[in-house]
Protein backbone atom coordinates (compact mmCIF):
# COMPACT_ATOMS: atom_id res chain seq x y z
CA UNK A 1 0.00 0.00 0.00
CA UNK A 2 2.78 2.53 0.81
CA UNK A 3 3.01 5.20 -1.99
CA UNK A 4 -0.54 5.39 -2.91
CA UNK A 5 -1.33 8.75 -1.23
CA UNK A 6 2.65 9.96 -1.52
CA UNK A 7 2.44 13.60 -1.69
CA UNK A 8 -1.45 14.25 -0.59
CA UNK A 9 -2.68 15.90 2.85
CA UNK A 10 -5.75 13.89 3.39
CA UNK A 11 -8.18 15.12 6.64
CA UNK A 12 -10.11 12.66 8.00
CA UNK A 13 -12.92 13.20 10.83
CA UNK A 14 -13.87 11.07 13.98
CA UNK A 15 -10.30 9.65 13.85
CA UNK A 16 -9.67 9.05 17.33
CA UNK A 17 -10.83 5.81 17.53
CA UNK A 18 -12.84 2.98 15.57
CA UNK A 19 -12.75 3.42 11.70
CA UNK A 20 -11.82 7.27 11.66
CA UNK A 21 -8.33 5.90 13.39
CA UNK A 22 -7.75 3.05 10.76
CA UNK A 23 -8.63 5.74 7.67
CA UNK A 24 -6.25 7.81 9.28
CA UNK A 25 -3.47 4.94 9.84
CA UNK A 26 -3.37 3.21 6.88
CA UNK A 27 -3.34 7.16 4.69
CA UNK A 28 -0.45 8.15 6.42
CA UNK A 29 0.95 4.53 5.80
CA UNK A 30 0.30 5.34 2.27
CA UNK A 31 2.54 8.26 2.25
CA UNK A 32 -0.17 10.89 2.96
CA UNK A 33 0.28 13.60 5.35
CA UNK A 34 -2.66 13.45 7.80
CA UNK A 35 -5.08 15.70 9.46
CA UNK A 36 -6.36 13.49 12.21
CA UNK A 37 -9.61 15.10 13.79
CA UNK A 38 -12.08 14.23 16.72
CA UNK A 39 -13.84 16.59 18.80
CA UNK A 40 -12.76 14.54 21.78
CA UNK A 41 -8.73 15.96 21.40
CA UNK A 42 -6.99 13.57 23.56
CA UNK A 43 -8.22 10.60 21.15
CA UNK A 44 -6.57 12.77 18.16
CA UNK A 45 -3.29 13.55 19.80
CA UNK A 46 -3.45 9.34 20.77
CA UNK A 47 -3.67 8.59 17.56
CA UNK A 48 -1.45 11.34 15.54
CA UNK A 49 1.14 9.95 18.16
CA UNK A 50 1.15 6.57 16.92
CA UNK A 51 1.27 8.05 13.18
CA UNK A 52 4.18 10.27 14.21
CA UNK A 53 6.32 7.06 16.33
CA UNK A 54 5.80 5.53 12.70
CA UNK A 55 7.54 7.92 11.08
CA UNK A 56 4.07 9.27 9.81
CA UNK A 57 3.77 13.40 9.12
CA UNK A 58 0.58 14.52 10.78
CA UNK A 59 -0.82 17.30 13.17
CA UNK A 60 -4.06 16.72 15.60
CA UNK A 61 -7.45 18.77 15.50
CA UNK A 62 -9.99 18.95 18.48
CA UNK A 63 -11.98 21.04 15.99
CA UNK A 64 -15.80 20.18 16.31
CA UNK A 65 -17.17 20.02 12.86
CA UNK A 66 -20.55 20.55 13.52
CA UNK A 67 -19.46 24.23 13.99
CA UNK A 68 -19.08 25.71 10.67
CA UNK A 69 -16.23 28.01 11.92
CA UNK A 70 -14.66 25.18 13.40
CA UNK A 71 -15.43 22.96 9.99
CA UNK A 72 -13.59 25.44 8.04
CA UNK A 73 -10.59 26.20 10.35
CA UNK A 74 -10.26 22.00 10.30
CA UNK A 75 -9.14 22.78 6.36
CA UNK A 76 -7.14 25.50 7.11
CA UNK A 77 -5.20 23.59 9.37
CA UNK A 78 -4.44 21.35 7.10
CA UNK A 79 -3.69 24.15 4.11
CA UNK A 80 -1.09 26.15 6.50
CA UNK A 81 0.48 22.73 7.77
CA UNK A 82 0.56 20.74 4.34
CA UNK A 83 0.33 23.30 1.66
CA UNK A 84 -3.38 22.03 0.75
CA UNK A 85 -6.43 19.62 0.99
CA UNK A 86 -6.06 16.80 -1.76
CA UNK A 87 -8.37 14.00 0.22
CA UNK A 88 -10.59 14.08 3.06
CA UNK A 89 -12.70 11.21 4.51
CA UNK A 90 -15.93 12.74 6.51
CA UNK A 91 -16.39 9.79 8.63
CA UNK A 92 -17.44 11.83 12.12
CA UNK A 93 -20.82 10.59 13.27
CA UNK A 94 -22.71 9.97 16.01
CA UNK A 95 -25.48 7.11 16.85
CA UNK A 96 -28.14 5.55 19.03
CA UNK A 97 -30.97 3.58 19.06
CA UNK A 98 -34.54 4.51 20.12
CA UNK A 99 -38.11 3.44 19.09
CA UNK A 100 -39.34 5.87 16.86
CA UNK A 101 -41.88 7.56 18.71
CA UNK A 102 -40.17 8.13 21.74
CA UNK A 103 -36.83 9.58 20.18
CA UNK A 104 -35.29 12.49 22.11
CA UNK A 105 -35.32 15.69 20.32
CA UNK A 106 -32.05 17.21 21.51
CA UNK A 107 -30.51 13.55 20.43
CA UNK A 108 -32.01 13.99 17.34
CA UNK A 109 -30.87 17.71 17.31
CA UNK A 110 -26.86 16.49 18.10
CA UNK A 111 -27.18 13.49 15.82
CA UNK A 112 -28.12 15.64 12.75
CA UNK A 113 -25.60 18.49 13.66
CA UNK A 114 -22.86 15.94 13.76
CA UNK A 115 -23.47 13.53 11.14
CA UNK A 116 -25.65 15.59 8.04
CA UNK A 117 -24.32 19.47 8.72
CA UNK A 118 -20.84 18.15 9.64
CA UNK A 119 -20.18 16.22 6.73
CA UNK A 120 -21.63 19.43 4.84
CA UNK A 121 -19.68 22.05 6.28
CA UNK A 122 -16.42 19.67 6.20
CA UNK A 123 -16.82 18.64 2.63
CA UNK A 124 -17.93 22.25 1.40
CA UNK A 125 -14.69 23.50 3.11
CA UNK A 126 -12.65 20.89 1.60
CA UNK A 127 -14.05 21.83 -1.61
CA UNK A 128 -13.26 25.17 -1.62
CA UNK A 129 -9.30 24.41 -0.78
CA UNK A 130 -9.36 21.65 -3.31
CA UNK A 131 -10.18 24.12 -5.98
CA UNK A 132 -7.84 26.12 -5.64
CA UNK A 133 -4.80 23.24 -5.37
CA UNK A 134 -6.29 21.08 -8.60
CA UNK A 135 -8.91 18.70 -7.43
CA UNK A 136 -8.94 16.53 -4.90
CA UNK A 137 -11.18 12.87 -3.32
CA UNK A 138 -14.28 13.42 -0.84
CA UNK A 139 -14.85 10.40 0.46
CA UNK A 140 -18.04 10.09 2.53
CA UNK A 141 -18.99 7.65 5.47
CA UNK A 142 -22.73 6.31 4.87
CA UNK A 143 -24.48 3.35 5.70
CA UNK A 144 -26.46 0.07 4.83
CA UNK A 145 -28.55 1.31 7.90
CA UNK A 146 -29.72 4.28 5.10
CA UNK A 147 -31.73 1.73 3.61
CA UNK A 148 -34.31 1.60 7.12
CA UNK A 149 -33.60 -0.22 10.31
CA UNK A 150 -35.23 -0.71 13.38
CA UNK A 151 -34.91 1.39 16.29
CA UNK A 152 -31.89 4.10 13.90
CA UNK A 153 -34.63 6.09 12.09
CA UNK A 154 -32.56 9.20 12.90
CA UNK A 155 -29.40 7.61 12.13
CA UNK A 156 -30.44 6.05 9.26
CA UNK A 157 -32.05 9.19 7.84
CA UNK A 158 -28.96 11.14 8.68
CA UNK A 159 -26.87 8.20 6.86
CA UNK A 160 -29.16 8.58 3.63
CA UNK A 161 -28.70 12.23 3.20
CA UNK A 162 -24.91 11.80 3.14
CA UNK A 163 -25.54 8.71 0.44
CA UNK A 164 -28.07 11.97 -1.70
CA UNK A 165 -25.22 14.46 -0.57
CA UNK A 166 -22.80 11.98 -2.40
CA UNK A 167 -24.84 11.85 -5.48
CA UNK A 168 -25.26 15.98 -5.93
CA UNK A 169 -21.69 16.52 -4.87
CA UNK A 170 -20.34 13.85 -7.45
CA UNK A 171 -22.53 16.04 -10.27
CA UNK A 172 -21.44 19.52 -8.96
CA UNK A 173 -17.87 18.94 -8.47
CA UNK A 174 -16.83 16.56 -11.69
CA UNK A 175 -16.02 19.85 -13.66
CA UNK A 176 -13.45 21.18 -11.10
CA UNK A 177 -11.92 18.01 -10.41
CA UNK A 178 -13.30 16.71 -7.30
CA UNK A 179 -14.24 12.97 -6.77
CA UNK A 180 -17.09 12.11 -4.35
CA UNK A 181 -18.27 8.71 -3.30
CA UNK A 182 -19.38 6.97 -0.26
CA UNK A 183 -18.56 3.76 1.71
CA UNK A 184 -21.02 1.60 3.54
CA UNK A 185 -18.73 0.21 6.11
CA UNK A 186 -19.92 -2.50 8.49
CA UNK A 187 -16.87 -3.14 11.39
CA UNK A 188 -16.65 -4.01 14.89
CA UNK A 189 -16.48 -0.75 16.66
CA UNK A 190 -18.27 1.17 19.98
CA UNK A 191 -21.25 1.61 17.34
CA UNK A 192 -21.51 -2.57 16.88
CA UNK A 193 -21.20 -2.80 20.91
CA UNK A 194 -24.43 -0.89 21.81
CA UNK A 195 -26.62 -3.17 19.89
CA UNK A 196 -27.78 -6.70 20.44
CA UNK A 197 -28.17 -7.44 16.86
CA UNK A 198 -25.08 -5.60 15.33
CA UNK A 199 -23.30 -7.92 17.51
CA UNK A 200 -24.69 -10.82 16.10
CA UNK A 201 -24.15 -9.73 12.77
CA UNK A 202 -20.57 -8.12 12.79
CA UNK A 203 -18.13 -10.59 14.65
CA UNK A 204 -15.07 -9.48 16.30
CA UNK A 205 -12.99 -10.39 13.38
CA UNK A 206 -14.36 -7.15 11.02
CA UNK A 207 -12.09 -4.78 12.24
CA UNK A 208 -11.94 -1.33 10.97
CA UNK A 209 -8.61 -2.19 9.35
CA UNK A 210 -10.55 -4.14 6.88
CA UNK A 211 -11.98 -1.26 5.23
CA UNK A 212 -9.41 1.12 5.16
CA UNK A 213 -7.80 -0.26 2.28
CA UNK A 214 -11.12 0.67 0.43
CA UNK A 215 -10.97 4.27 1.56
CA UNK A 216 -7.50 4.66 0.53
CA UNK A 217 -8.50 3.08 -3.15
CA UNK A 218 -10.92 5.88 -3.49
CA UNK A 219 -8.71 9.19 -2.04
CA UNK A 220 -6.09 7.92 -4.56
CA UNK A 221 -5.30 8.28 -8.21
CA UNK A 222 -5.70 4.81 -9.10
CA UNK A 223 -9.53 5.44 -8.60
CA UNK A 224 -9.53 8.17 -11.41
CA UNK A 225 -12.77 8.53 -13.19
CA UNK A 226 -15.09 6.91 -10.24
CA UNK A 227 -17.38 9.15 -8.85
CA UNK A 228 -21.21 9.13 -7.35
CA UNK A 229 -20.75 5.96 -6.37
CA UNK A 230 -21.91 4.09 -2.78
CA UNK A 231 -19.36 0.94 -2.09
CA UNK A 232 -20.39 -1.63 0.73
CA UNK A 233 -17.82 -3.65 2.32
CA UNK A 234 -17.95 -5.89 5.32
CA UNK A 235 -14.74 -7.20 5.51
CA UNK A 236 -15.16 -10.00 3.37
CA UNK A 237 -17.90 -8.65 0.83
CA UNK A 238 -17.59 -5.88 -1.29
CA UNK A 239 -19.59 -4.73 -3.70
CA UNK A 240 -21.76 -1.48 -5.19
CA UNK A 241 -24.89 0.01 -3.47
CA UNK A 242 -27.65 0.53 -6.39
CA UNK A 243 -29.24 4.10 -6.72
CA UNK A 244 -32.59 4.95 -6.19
CA UNK A 245 -34.83 4.65 -9.83
CA UNK A 246 -37.93 5.20 -10.82
CA UNK A 247 -39.83 1.56 -11.26
CA UNK A 248 -41.73 0.88 -14.23
CA UNK A 249 -44.71 0.84 -14.92
CA UNK A 250 -44.95 4.37 -14.99
CA UNK A 251 -49.02 5.42 -15.07
CA UNK A 252 -50.35 8.32 -16.85
CA UNK A 253 -52.99 10.23 -16.53
CA UNK A 254 -54.04 14.07 -17.52
CA UNK A 255 -55.40 14.35 -14.11
CA UNK A 256 -55.09 12.10 -10.92
CA UNK A 257 -58.07 12.00 -8.32
CA UNK A 258 -58.44 9.66 -5.39
CA UNK A 259 -60.62 7.34 -7.16
CA UNK A 260 -58.19 6.65 -10.03
CA UNK A 261 -55.20 6.52 -7.49
CA UNK A 262 -57.07 3.71 -5.41
CA UNK A 263 -57.39 2.27 -8.99
CA UNK A 264 -53.51 2.37 -9.59
CA UNK A 265 -52.95 0.70 -6.47
CA UNK A 266 -55.40 -2.11 -6.53
CA UNK A 267 -55.20 -3.06 -10.09
CA UNK A 268 -51.23 -2.17 -10.96
CA UNK A 269 -49.25 -1.35 -7.76
CA UNK A 270 -50.37 -3.66 -5.31
CA UNK A 271 -48.03 -6.22 -7.21
CA UNK A 272 -45.42 -3.58 -7.59
CA UNK A 273 -45.12 -2.79 -3.92
CA UNK A 274 -41.50 -2.97 -2.94
CA UNK A 275 -39.84 -4.96 -0.11
CA UNK A 276 -38.43 -2.25 2.67
CA UNK A 277 -36.50 -1.57 5.25
CA UNK A 278 -32.55 -3.54 5.77
CA UNK A 279 -34.10 -6.54 6.30
CA UNK A 280 -36.35 -6.28 3.35
CA UNK A 281 -39.36 -6.46 5.15
CA UNK A 282 -42.57 -7.25 2.79
CA UNK A 283 -45.86 -4.66 2.79
CA UNK A 284 -48.54 -6.28 4.94
CA UNK A 285 -50.78 -5.89 1.57
CA UNK A 286 -48.63 -8.22 -0.54
CA UNK A 287 -48.15 -10.45 2.73
CA UNK A 288 -51.58 -10.98 2.87
CA UNK A 289 -51.57 -11.81 -1.20
CA UNK A 290 -48.72 -14.60 -0.50
CA UNK A 291 -50.66 -15.65 2.61
CA UNK A 292 -53.13 -16.78 0.87
CA UNK A 293 -51.63 -18.23 -1.93
CA UNK A 294 -50.03 -20.55 0.57
CA UNK A 295 -53.57 -21.66 1.82
CA UNK A 296 -54.47 -22.60 -1.87
CA UNK A 297 -55.92 -19.83 -3.54
CA UNK A 298 -54.02 -17.05 -4.99
CA UNK A 299 -56.14 -13.86 -3.72
CA UNK A 300 -55.69 -10.89 -6.76
CA UNK A 301 -54.97 -7.61 -4.58
CA UNK A 302 -58.02 -5.47 -4.74
CA UNK A 303 -60.41 -7.82 -5.32
CA UNK A 304 -62.92 -9.90 -2.69
CA UNK A 305 -61.11 -12.58 -1.74
CA UNK A 306 -64.29 -14.46 -1.43
CA UNK A 307 -65.59 -14.18 -4.84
Amino acid sequence: MSGQLEGKAVVVTGAGRGLGEAFATHAAQAGAAVVVNDVDAELAERTAANIAAHGGRVVASGHDVADPGQASALVELAVSEFGGVHGLVNNAGLNYEAVSWQDDPADVRRLVETNVLGVIYVGTAAARAMVRHGGGSIVNISSGASFGQRRLATYSASKGAVASLTYSWALDMEEVGIRVNAVCPLAHTRMVWASERSLRNCPPDRTPSRIAPLVVFLLGDDAHGITGQLVRCNGSDLHIVGQPYVKEPVLRRPVWDTTSVRRAFAEVFAAQLEPYGLEKRVPPTMREWTESAAGGRIARPGHDRSA
